[in-house]
């Protein structure tokens, strides 16, 4: 069968239509991808956003403000503690907002961060005092927190503590 000039060029030109189209999208999806920041991307914001956020949820737990403490916590949280028993967020935030339990400012020493794309280690140690059941108590111990990035947010995922005697 023939085709028309006119025909052909009609071919041509959709052709040449849905290239470009399909260069435009592939093209502006490189362009949004370079310029969405990820954690990896910028390690000296993610660090800092890190302390600043694991700080923040140090004096949530001191000042016993659920909403903070849960806020920074993802729905799968686990605590292992120093004698390996695991709790959930659920249990975790039974426990510190428990009124049987008074914890005293504490700083954190030897902090130190190391962060692998969308996964972030925070570690430390802490000498906590306070009261539970009106009776005082003292807890030295080392910590990694575990934080992973996702949907734009860092949230704790898993907290693991060891006592130094």
């Amino acid at each position: 069968m023939l085709v028309s000039n006119k025909g052909v060029l009609v071919t041509i030109h959709v052709v040449r239509s849905v290239f470009l189209a399909s260069a435009l999208i592939v093209v502006s999806a490189f362009l949004v991808s370079c310029s969405t920041r990820g954690p990896a991307e910028d390690s000296t914001l993610a660090a800092s956003l890190l302390r600043k956020q694991a700080d923040a949820w140090d004096q949530a737990i001191i000042q016993k403000n659920e909403n903070a403490i849960a806020s920074n916590m993802s729905e799968d949280f686990r605590h292992i503690d120093k004698r390996g028993s695991i709790s959930d967020k659920k249990t975790f935030l039974r426990e510190i907002m428990s009124p049987d339990l008074v914890i005293h400012p504490y700083t954190v020493q030897d902090f130190d961060m190391r962060i692998y794309g969308t996964c972030a280690l925070l570690c430390g140690r802490t000498q906590m005092t306070g009261t539970y059941q009106g009776k005082p108590f003292q807890s030295h111990y080392r910590y990694i927190d575990t934080y992973s990035y996702s949907n734009g947010s860092w949230k704790v995922v898993n907290v693991q503590i060891t006592a130094i005697p």
